[in-house]
């Protein structure tokens, strides 16, 4: 009986030994086919799990017959999931291709394709330092504030933004707590938010019509021309492609306001279309009770319409128009409600209208060679109306390019000309000498990125512009990007930058632009600026491939020589003058990411040391949080739920008058339930309450006639907002 016992043991044995199978796979990046080291499997409802070797190979042993899930993973990739019928007919390793993740956290840690430098590779493979928003972090921000992309931008570090207006909302962006005037702004490569169009531009862009925002930060003028001392921002346009996209987004919140919007893309076989269209409401809110508006009124009508037309495989064109007609008032909140009297009679009215043409034509001389001709014309009319003053004016602006590029297998070129023309013509409201100006600018760039070696590769660049005011400009500009290992990377790189001067700078827009001379061009220089970055990223996985952690070590310089102040006069007029001396700033970011299976928690820290030199005087520079916190935990349930938790710290700011303003937090939750064509989100914005009218008081003066203070601070307080979001 034992031995009949035994041998039974032994068959059971031989039979479980045969059952189990091998498998081998060799993984690789989908775009690049490079082989990648430590890359995970993992076999599906077992603990049985391997990891690629320095020839990308992976050996599973211990497979049994049947159907078997296979999950693989490597950070900043998408997971890829197999199922494979074993045993298999396996004689040689199967290629697994693993396609970089294109969701991003507005981070430069993940592999996604980026325009904003001129260049058409992936993000990890560009010496200049690029954060990206774009995928599931803009859907996210977008059920935050679906009206406009403020929030977006300033819940990134290193961004801040400034709002210039009390009553009305008028805000602007800053980069590294410079002021506005040095972040140059362009949609798809066009310029279209400089001089007096950039007042309002971040309150009239929605987020649901944009792919991605590419941010670079510190002097890029070589990249697009004059403008970007502090930075550039790149607003990237959603395209259509053979699947439909509908989508249709409803919003309320708490504050009575109402956003309703709607995108459509689709491409047929020669031609495609995307057309955007939204409504934004805002009723006048006053959480204070101090009879001002922190939200105003206001009403705004948006259509984005585009073709593309694809003549054949070498040639395409689009073509589109940017509409964006608004009404926006606010002030005492009886004026507003029509309860207006003597007592209650102040009011602050904004009128503007957005017309934008752009075009671009695309040609394919070979498969390594292409042509680009792009055009836009942009009009801008604003209407600014107090109880006793009126600041009107239309500017009309172009810019047109021609540029040729090469992608080599070691390098690649671009190089071209273009022409961007601004011209501002102020109405004849009163006897106030006119702000007037009419500018013009040829500029000539080359660009190259070399890759030196596997493990480094050099971006260099030139630019030469001529200004029919200011004259010639030479920008260079250098980036190495040095992959130490696996893990390491960093980069350095640096460039010139310039600012023609006009009168729209936050400084004025907080006033109204009353009282503010004109340019006086013969006796004032353009403003000069460089400056440098340097950052390191280091990147792992962890526990066993289902988490990952990243950090990214960013320190910047940047200098402006010469900057124009306003300053007072004795007769009360203000006048731009441009003492000796300069405006620096320097300082770190850090930026941490860990995510462990459904969770992502982001941690991240600026500290910004900002100082004006005038003569022998050096001063802080005002509205700058000198240290900034962020954090964001976010759980996802893949197609299911995602649920976040955000706060963040802002230190004391120095006022324009000497005085210091309060350090804040502000946190916030939000919710999204997830369906296959529809989803249901709130948002609970400032749980705190934070508002800088709880400091103190926000005007000086009577309230027929107030004399605002800076804004530092949320005005407006905890508002819910929640709605729902189709996708058909």
């Amino acid at each position: 009986m034992k031995k009949l016992l035994v041998l039974l043991i032994a068959l059971l044995y031989s039979v479980i030994a045969y059952s189990q199978n091998s498998f081998k796979a060799i993984i690789k990046d989908s775009k690049t086919k490079e082989t990648l080291v430590g890359a995970s499997a993992l076999l599906q409802g077992t603990s049985k799990g391997t990891t690629s070797d320095t020839s990308g190979l992976i050996i599973f042993t211990g497979i049994p017959d049947g159907k078997q899930i296979i999950r693989f993973r490597y950070v900043g990739y998408e997971s890829r999931l197999d199922t494979l019928k074993f045993p298999l007919t396996q004689s040689k390793p199967m290629e697994i291709l693993l396609t970089p993740e294109g969701k991003g956290e507005g981070k430069e840690l993940n592999e996604v394709i980026v325009g904003a430098t001129r260049s058409s590779r992936t993000i990890a493979n560009i010496p200049t330092r690029v954060e990206v928003i774009s995928g599931e972090e803009l859907d996210e921000k977008g059920n935050m504030k679906p009206g406009d992309i403020r929030m977006m931008l300033a819940e990134s570090t290193g961004i801040q933004t400034q709002q210039t207006s009390a009553t009305s909302g008028n805000s602007s962006i800053r980069i590294q707590g410079l002021d506005s005037k040095y972040t140059q702004i362009i949609r798809d490569g066009f310029p279209l938010y400089s001089g007096f169009s950039g007042g309002l531009g971040l309150l009239q862009i929605a987020p649901l019509d944009l792919k991605q925002v590419e941010v670079i930060k510190g002097s890029s003028s070589t990249l697009y021309g004059g403008g970007a001392i502090a930075g550039l921002v790149n607003l990237v346009s959603k395209t259509p492609n053979d699947e439909r996209q509908l989508n249709f987004l409803l919003n309320g919140t708490s504050a009575k306001g109402l956003d309703a919007s709607v995108f459509y893309a689709q491409k047929f076989k020669k031609i495609g279309t995307t057309i955007y269209a939204a409504y934004n409401h805002g009723s006048p809110y006053d959480p204070s009770h101090i009879n001002l508006t922190a939200i105003p009124k206001f009403n705004r009508f948006t259509l984005n319409p585009k073709l593309f037309i694809y003549f054949n495989d070498r040639t395409t064109l689009n073509a589109g128009i940017n509409s964006t007609i608004e009404n926006r008032m606010g002030g005492d909140l009886h004026f507003i409600e029509g309860e207006g009297s003597p007592q209650h009679s102040y009011f602050e009215e904004n009128k503007t209208g957005r017309y934008s043409t752009q075009a671009q034509l695309d040609h394919k001389l070979n498969d390594k060679e292409k042509l680009t001709f792009k055009n836009s014309i942009s009009y801008f009319d604003r209407t600014i109306k107090l109880p006793d003053y009126r600041f009107s004016g239309v500017q009309v602006s172009s810019y047109t390019e021609a540029n040729y590029s090469r992608t080599g297998e070691r390098s690649d070129w671009v190089a071209g000309i273009n022409l961007v023309t601004e011209k501002f013509n102020e109405n004849q409201n009163s006897s106030f000498p006119l702000r007037n100006y009419n500018y013009n600018t040829v500029g000539g760039f080359i660009q190259n990125a070399l890759n030196v070696s596997p493990k480094f590769t050099l971006e260099t660049g030139i630019r030469g512009d001529y200004h029919n005011d200011y004259g010639f400009f030479f920008l260079p500009r250098i980036s190495g990007l040095w992959k130490i290992s696996d893990h390491f990377s960093t980069r350095l790189g640096g460039g010139f930058g310039y600012k023609a001067p006009t009168v729209f700078t936050e400084d004025a827009e907080r006033i109204q632009f009353r009282n503010v001379l004109p340019i006086d061009v013969t006796n004032t220089k353009a403003e000069h600026s460089y400056g440098a970055n340097y950052d390191i990223t280091y990147r792992t996985g962890l526990f066993n491939d289902q988490g990952s952690f990243s950090i990214n070590q960013l320190f910047f310089y940047t200098r402006v020589n010469n900057p124009i102040l306003l300053t007072s006069l004795a007769n009360g007029d203000l006048q731009y003058q441009q003492p000796q001396g300069d405006l620096n700033t320097k300082g770190m970011e850090t930026n941490v990411k860990l995510t462990y299976r459904d969770f992502k928690l982001f941690l991240g820290y600026t500290f910004a040391d900002v100082t004006q030199h005038t003569l022998n005087k050096i001063s802080t520079y005002p509205l700058v949080s000198r240290h900034r916190l962020n954090n964001v935990l976010m759980y996802e349930m893949e197609g299911k739920w995602k649920i976040g938790a955000e706060a963040y710290y802002f230190s004391p700011q120095r006022l324009n008058d000497g005085a210091n303003g309060k350090g804040y937090w502000t946190t916030g939750l939000m919710a999204e339930k997830i369906w296959e064509r529809f989803s249901l989100f709130v948002n609970f914005e400032n749980l705190t309450d934070t508002r800088q009218t709880k400091f103190g008081q926000i005007y000086t003066g009577d309230i027929t006639d107030p004399v605002f203070k800076d804004i530092y601070a949320p005005l407006d307080g905890f508002i819910v907002n929640g709605g729902i979001k189709f996708k058909l």
